[in-house]
């Protein structure tokens, strides 16, 4: 038996991602690393702090990334607040989980004598651990300033 689950608009984006490198300003804190990876489907650049100490990363790994407005299998809203209920949720398909708010939305120029199309760059603070992601307006355009999301990681292969 399959379950079907109906997510409804609360998977705001996810695709597959690829590490291209680890600290690439240098290592900054014990138990945290950033990094950079390119997503396959929707051609995308990724910036990440992780907490290696509770999610190692190697520089070969691959990973789906998904961002959800909520952990609720039905979509249901939910407050952030961690949920000790042993209910079934989205974290469940994932292997780390974080809970920020977006706190800068950029239109960014893509290279190439202005001939490409704009780009955007969204940035969302987890606590102090940053991500910037960075791609085409249609496949960020479910993300807005100052919203709350989950950030959902699972190591691929």
């Amino acid at each position: 038996m399959v379950l079907v689950v109906d997510m409804g608009d609360s998977l705001l984006f996810e695709d597959i991602f690829t590490i291209g490198g680890l600290d690439p300003d240098g290592k900054k804190f014990d138990k945290v690393s950033r990094l950079v990876a390119h997503s396959e489907q929707f051609d995308m650049d990724l910036l990440l702090d992780v907490n290696i100490d509770v999610y190692p990363i190697k520089h070969t790994d691959k990973f789906t990334l998904a961002l959800a407005s909520t952990l609720s299998l039905d979509g249901t809203p939910d407050d952030g607040t961690f949920d000790q209920s042993r209910r079934k949720s989205l974290a469940d398909k994932y292997e780390y989980v974080m809970y920020g708010k977006v706190y800068k939305y950029a239109d960014v120029a893509r290279g190439g004598g202005g001939s490409g199309a704009a780009k955007v760059e969204v940035y969302v603070s987890f606590g102090g651990l940053l991500m910037c992601l960075k791609g085409e307006p249609s496949n960020l355009s479910s993300l807005q300033l100052d919203q709350r999301i989950y950030l959902l990681m699972r190591k691929v292969g």
